[in-house]
């Protein structure tokens, strides 16, 4: 089967349907391909933070939003040995939501897909990419029903840190180094448990759980590399690990019943030097790579978008594809706030999850301890993490 368009997107998250939806209200025929035939995963980013809220609301879709099952985050709170400290308080943000919404990605998707002017195909495998004369020209895509092949004068990628695209065009990444590694799992969330977002830093261990409402999204960090090890010391020693750093969590670390339960993300960091070629661009983590620290990718990867649709609406609207040099304003636009992001993520790797991982005494460093005693200065990282350093509009 032959489909033609004027954009092919490849990668049916944030930052492509996103794309997809911009696109299609400026009239120009976008198709996404998704790889798989629903939005379900398991561990995925489930943040929208403040401006990707205010984005929502620009794109009139704010209250469908806020009708979502979702819960409220104004603040992040770490427990060491010596107390619970908050360096971050988003209540603090002068900006019209000045919190963090939990949602299902799931659902922040299928809201998107209902919304947009566009053809999505779910169940399509993007394996390679076509060219004509040096030029990107489409996709070849594996479905049930057969092989598809996109046609289409510009193809954006958006699939993700092990993008297809990405690959197949041999572009070439500034890779920088990623500590840990992140074992994510599920336990039951009760009532008197802390709400929203809480970290746990022990001797050599650290805990991120994540508030859902009725269950807790739990993340053990652990060294790079580190996950066999955690494996090959058997389930027993890892509820006793939660247990031991998690006092209140020890009654249903039993939930663990097999190593199924438990998800890796192997945490890596970097960026494309070119974001683009004839016919073709990366958006998202199919250009950079994010650390989960400050949750912030599927952020940048939005506001990758909005930049996006904003040139590539304006040449379409001219009755033309995007020149090269028009696809490399957005990478010029885009790398300032990427690059600075991913150096505060760096930093912060330094300063606190190496630190916790290595065993070092679990007091915790100069920053947290000022943010926490000055807390009109958790507006601060508020701030990075939830509005980002160039936040884009509609």
């Amino acid at each position: 089967m032959i489909v033609k368009a004027d954009v092919c997107i490849v990668g049916g998250g944030p930052a492509g349907l996103v794309l997809a939806l911009l696109l299609g209200r400026r009239g120009v025929d976008a198709v996404v391909l998704e790889k798989h035939e629903t939005f379900l995963r398991d561990f995925r980013g489930d943040t929208v933070h403040p401006s990707t809220l205010q984005l929502m609301d620009e794109l009139g879709l704010g209250e469908e939003l806020e009708r979502l099952p979702h819960r409220i985050l104004r603040q992040i709170q770490i427990t060491y040995d010596g107390g619970t400290f908050r360096p971050v308080d988003f209540a603090r943000l002068r900006a019209p939501y000045p919190y963090v919404m939990m949602l299902p990605q799931s659902d922040f998707l299928e809201l998107l897909a209902e919304h947009g002017n566009f053809a999505l195909y779910r169940g399509a495998d993007v394996v390679g990419v076509r060219r004509r004369d040096r030029r990107v020209v489409g996709v070849t895509a594996r479905t049930a029903e057969g092989p598809v092949e996109v046609d289409a004068p510009l193809t954006v990628a958006c699939d993700g840190r092990h993008s297809t695209v990405r690959r197949e065009l041999g572009l070439k990444s500034k890779v920088f180094g990623a500590p840990m590694d992140v074992l994510w799992f599920r336990l039951p969330r009760e009532p008197g448990d802390p709400e929203g977002l809480a970290g746990r830093v022990d001797e050599g261990r650290l805990f991120i759980g994540i508030d859902r409402g009725d269950y807790w999204q739990m993340g053990f960090v652990v060294p790079k590399g580190g996950d066999e090890q955690v494996r090959a010391a058997g389930l027993p020693a890892f509820r006793a690990a939660i247990a031991d750093s998690v006092p209140y969590l020890a009654g249903r670390v039993a939930e663990i019943q097999d190593w199924d339960r438990v998800r890796t993300l192997t945490v890596r960091m970097d960026r494309l030097f070119r974001w683009h070629v004839p016919g073709a661009l990366l958006i998202g983590d199919a250009a950079h790579a994010m650390s989960p620290v400050g949750g912030v990718g599927i952020n940048l990867a939005i506001q990758d978008a909005v930049a996006a649709a904003r040139v590539i609406g304006a040449a379409f609207e001219q009755g033309r594809p995007p020149t090269e040099r028009e696809l490399a304003t957005v990478q010029r636009r885009r790398s300032l706030p990427t690059a600075g992001t991913q150096l505060v993520q760096r930093a912060l790797q330094r300063a606190m999850l190496t630190r916790a991982l290595t065993g070092h005494p679990t007091t915790p460093p100069l920053p947290v301890r000022l943010l926490d005693r000055y807390p009109a200065l958790g507006a601060i990282p508020a701030r990075v993490i939830g509005v980002g350093l160039r936040p884009e509009h509609v």
